[in-house]
């Protein structure tokens, strides 16, 4: 006879250290390696504590632009400490000529940003040259960044990040604003309901009343006449 046995495993609970990989882990792996930046990726990179290398083009649907946007993917891949984004000035002005694209500009551009007010040019690259291998180019970019030859800016007006806080806040008030307005016409529609009113029967019943009341009185007339006679 066969005898079976279950055996019970039980995990020993994960170190700090292991709990943190996991959550780098999953992290990295829920943003694509090339992020197209736009209003629900930004808040998406809200949380994300990663370094931002923001490539600036001019239109990200030209054939050149998604040929880099591969190279950007590439890139990505290998540099998994780094978040990697585009944007077409096209597609989103506002925030790319936040980043000086507005001025003149050699694009494709690449900086690092670091999702706040604060962005960093890596010296010597702060543009790729569409003549030359670009994916050397990315490569050198990196090197430079890691090494620190970079130099520091601030973003032209307020932080995005601070603009997606402000819209964020908003909608909670336009939410909170509409839930209150339901409220108020729900509370005035019940208070309508309870107020007494005058049922439509009794006032037929009232007119029914009279109908008879001077229906009879010709007969009760008639009755004094005899009675007197």
């Amino acid at each position: 006879m066969l005898n079976f046995k279950i055996i019970r495993l039980t995990a020993a609970p994960a170190s700090p250290m292991i709990n943190e990989f996991l959550g780098d882990f999953i992290k990295q792996n829920l943003i694509p390696l090339a992020v197209p930046m736009n209003r629900e990726t930004l808040k998406l990179l809200s949380d994300d504590d990663r370094k931002i290398v923001l490539t600036i083009m001019e239109d990200e649907n030209e054939e050149k632009s998604q040929k880099l946007i591969k190279l950007l993917k590439a890139a990505a891949s290998a540099n998994r400490d780094l978040v990697f984004g585009y944007v077409g000035v096209k597609q989103w002005d506002e925030f790319a000529n936040t980043f000086g694209a507005n001025e003149d500009t050699n694009f494709p551009k690449l900086i690092i940003w670091n999702g706040d007010e604060q962005y960093f040019t890596v010296i010597g690259y702060e543009s790729l040259d569409e003549e030359e291998d670009q994916s050397s180019q990315i490569s050198r970019f990196l090197e430079g960044y890691r090494e620190g030859r970079m130099e520091k800016k601030m973003i032209k007006g307020p932080s995005f990040m601070d603009y997606m806080n402000v819209i964020s806040i908003a909608a909670v008030f336009i939410i909170v604003f509409l839930v209150a307005i339901l409220m108020l016409i729900r509370r005035l529609s019940t208070h309508d309901d309870n107020k007494p009113r005058k049922d439509i029967y009794d006032d037929d019943d009232d007119d029914e009343g009279e109908e008879e009341s001077s229906a009879e009185s010709p007969e009760s007339d008639y009755e004094v006449r005899k009675k007197e006679d």
